[in-house]
């Protein structure tokens, strides 16, 4: 399992390019982009190595050798034998996500399930990274240090105990020596409930949606996608957040969105200030030319109040950094 983001298409390529072409095991890569927008990393990944990468579709089985892609708007999902994809709720603002992917495998596989979290902004990839720990599979971080863009890597090496924290080029053989071992299979690691909620949700299955029983506990702070109240999860070191319909966020991410939607409100509030002044000054105008003198110096005080009011929000905007303002 291999998620990634920003530079994730530097990362893929290098990476893909030194696998061979009878790697005992299949590989499924969740890179974000855009919901409507049209991806065409299978055909940069079959120029790049030997693999066959092609977007996933309905009713295919998994197949070692193959490189199974998740397409824009859904996300990849495994199953015990078989492979789906759902237009379920976005996690940390992407669909598809890491997250799912990653979550849904070792729900599924267990042991045999290695995660790889390559060149990313943010921290999409940690929580799916630590549930992959959880089921007994392997962790597997690209070095910061090594990637375009360090912030998933570094969420997932703050977070969860990585096996292998390593530079893009000593991560293909490491990946061909996990394959050509032999797992046995642990059929008795329970499954937590937290776990199969969530990955239920992904999957859109009607009793995990509708049980009102959720995982963790009210957090006091609403979703960004919906307005529906959070629910704050914690497993060990790591905190994340889930609505009832089943977004989901980690921290880094929640106050990203937080900030979107409070630059959002910002521009909303400085053009109901500013058109609020134009209706004082018209006012004033109007007044003024009726030598209701007094009238016009009200309307034209409370023109000059909003305008300053509208001039500190604007400050604000232009700072370009809400979340640090």
């Amino acid at each position: 399992m291999i998620g990634a983001s920003a530079g994730g298409v530097e990362a893929l390529t290098k990476l893909i390019k030194e696998l061979p072409s009878d790697l005992p095991a299949a590989l499924f890569v969740v890179l974000h982009v855009p919901e409507k927008g049209i991806s065409v990393l299978p055909q940069i990944l079959n120029r790049a190595g030997k693999l066959k990468a092609a977007h996933f579709r309905e009713g295919e089985e998994i197949k070692y050798g193959h490189i199974y892609v998740a397409p824009p708007g859904r996300h990849l999902l495994v199953k015990r034998g078989h492979i789906c994809l759902t237009p379920g709720p976005k996690e940390n603002g992407h669909r598809p996500a890491v997250d799912p992917l990653f979550r849904t495998a070792a729900r599924a596989y267990g042991r045999r399930v290695v995660g790889v979290v390559l060149s990313g902004a943010l921290d999409d990839g940690t929580a799916g990274l630590m549930a992959v720990k959880m089921q007994g599979g392997v962790a597997v971080v690209q070095n910061p240090e090594d990637a375009l863009f360090s912030g998933m890597p570094s969420s997932a090496i703050e977070n969860v105990a990585v096996d292998y924290i390593l530079p893009l080029s000593e991560i293909a053989p490491i990946l061909v020596n996990l394959a050509n071992q032999p797992v046995e299979e642990d059929t008795e690691k329970p499954i937590s409930t937290e776990m199969q909620i969530e990955s239920d949700m992904a999957e859109l299955e009607p009793d995990a949606l509708h049980q009102s029983d959720r995982p963790g506990k009210p957090s006091g702070f609403a979703c960004p996608d919906c307005g529906g109240a959070l629910w704050e999860i914690s497993e060990g070191n790591l905190l994340r957040f889930r609505c009832r319909t089943g977004h989901a966020y980690s921290p880094k991410t929640l106050m990203t969105q937080q900030g979107d939607a409070l630059e959002e409100a910002l521009w909303i509030a400085l053009r109901a200030l500013e058109e609020n002044s134009a209706l004082a000054e018209r006012l004033a105008k109007r007044a003024r030319d009726r030598n209701h003198n007094k009238t016009a110096e009200q309307f034209e005080a409370q023109a000059h109040s909003v305008l300053q009011r509208a001039s500190v929000i604007r400050e604000v905007l232009m700072k370009g950094d809400i979340q640090a303002s």
